[in-house]
This record gives structure tokens, sequence and C-alpha cells, in this order.
């Protein structure tokens, strides 16, 4: 009981456990989401059709290498709603309410109980159609898999699940500051609703700003080009870099972004 990680991993099973049983309560709602997972895909499907044509391709990726970008954009999605929604959100309240100062006294880290206290059924079909259709795609594009395939495809989502994270949790800090931040979370899903297309697609400077400022290109397009054995090395080291660098980044603001927190019984 004293090891830290069997305490941790003690906590996120009786959190999620408690979480999990109130929404089994309301299993209408999943089969709604299941609904709206499909209309999503189809109205995403729809759109990214628009571009395609006999003979055409968009920024060099052809029609099944384009549906790996929209799986792979399809999975964030769901972990979305599944993990960073459903926890980043509660930020915001604590913060109104007062009540992150019972979250700061906890004998366990604050940053840690924010981003994993909750767990949503509510991103799963995104999760499987995204993963459903990374696969299928891939399947079209005539992919062979291989060990070394598999196993910088799984780094390539981690980091890119990682990386959204900590840009989720970025924004979410914001509030300790700005206790509405829905417009710079709007502002954000936005401009991560980008990642649907593949980099490439995009003008010179969009590219830039999507690589270096904003980095939604690691987010959909490296894990894609990973999928379809396309990606090099110092693309994979580099992207392993850049969500290490987001997640030292979301630490570092948080633990700052205290510093000018008031408490509520002060």
């Amino acid at each position: 009981m004293g090891n830290p990680l069997f305490r941790y991993l003690l906590t996120l099973r009786r959190l999620w456990g408690t979480s999990l049983a109130m929404q089994f309560e309301y299993q209408a709602n999943l089969v709604l989401e299941v609904v709206a997972a499909i209309a999503n895909l189809l109205g995403s499907l729809l759109l990214l059709s628009l571009f395609y044509g006999e003979g055409r391709a968009l920024g060099g990726w052809s029609w099944p290498q384009a549906l790996v970008v929209l799986g792979v954009y399809t999975l964030l999605e769901g972990i979305t709603s599944t993990w960073l929604r459903p926890n980043l959100s509660t930020i915001v309240g604590h913060v109104q309410q007062g009540t992150l100062d019972f979250v700061l006294l906890k004998p366990i880290d604050s940053q840690f109980w924010l981003s994993t206290t909750r767990v949503s059924l509510m991103g799963l079909p995104e999760i499987a159609t995204g993963l459903g259709l990374m696969i299928w795609a891939a399947g079209q594009a005539g992919i062979r898999t291989t060990p070394w395939l598999l196993i910088q495809t799984l780094l390539m989502l981690v980091a890119s699940g990682l990386l959204l994270y900590s840009l989720w949790f970025l924004v979410s800090t914001t509030s300790i500051w700005f206790v509405k931040t829905w417009n710079a979370t709007e502002v954000l899903r936005a401009a991560l609703s980008s990642g649907r297309y593949p980099i490439s697609a995009f003008p010179s400077a969009v590219r830039r700003f999507f690589t270096m400022v904003l980095p939604v290109a690691f987010l959909t397009t490296v894990p894609a080009e990973a999928i379809l054995g396309r990606l090099t090395l110092p693309w994979l080291l580099l992207s392993l870099m850049v969500a290490c660098i987001g997640l030292a980044l979301s630490r570092a603001f948080w633990q700052f972004a205290l510093r000018f927190y008031t408490s509520a019984s002060s």
C-alpha cells in the first residue's frame, strides 16, 4: 500500500468504477452516442469525398490514405469525449465554486486528480469507429503489417494522445485567471478539426503554423504516416519529443498558475 504507483492505480480503479456505474444507469444515452458517432463519421466522409474525383488526390494522399488520417482524427475525438472533456471541464467549476482547495489538499497530485477522475462511455463509439476506419483504410491502401509498423504506430498514437491532452490541459489551466474558458476551448476544437485532413493539403503558411505553432500535424498526419509505413525515424523522434515537451509545458504551466490561485478560504 505504500507504493505510490499502486496507490494511484487503486484510486483510478475506484473512481472509474464509480463513474462507469453511474453511466450504466443511462444506457439509452450510449445508444444515441453510437448513432451520433456513425452520423458524424458519415458527414466527415462526405465532406472529404468532395475533394476527390477521378484521378484526383488531396495533398498527394490517395482516398484510402486520407481515410487513415480521418480514422486517427475520429479516434482522438473519441478520446476527447471519453477522457479529456469529462475531466478537464471540471477545472472551471472547481475554480468558480472554490472546491479546488479540496483537490489541492488531497494526498495525491492535483493535476493527476483533475485529469483522470472521470471516464465516460460516450466516446467509445467514436474510438471504435476510428480504429475500424484506420484498420480498413490501411488494408485498402495495401499496407502489410510488420512488428516495426505496429510498434511505431502504437508509439505515434500514444504520443498523439498525450499531445492532445497537453493542449487541452493548457487551455483549461487558464481558468485560474479567466473563469469562462468556453470560448478558448471552442477555438481549440475548431483548430484541431483541421486534423481530419492531411497536413500537406493546406497552403505552406498554414502547414508551418499547424506544425510549429499549433502542432496539429503531430496529432493526425504523423500517426497516419506511421500506419502507412512512410514515417521516417527523424519524424518519429521529433513526434515523441513534441509530446514530451507538451507534457512538460502543461505541468510547468499548472504549477505556475497555482501561484496565482486565490484560495476560497483565504
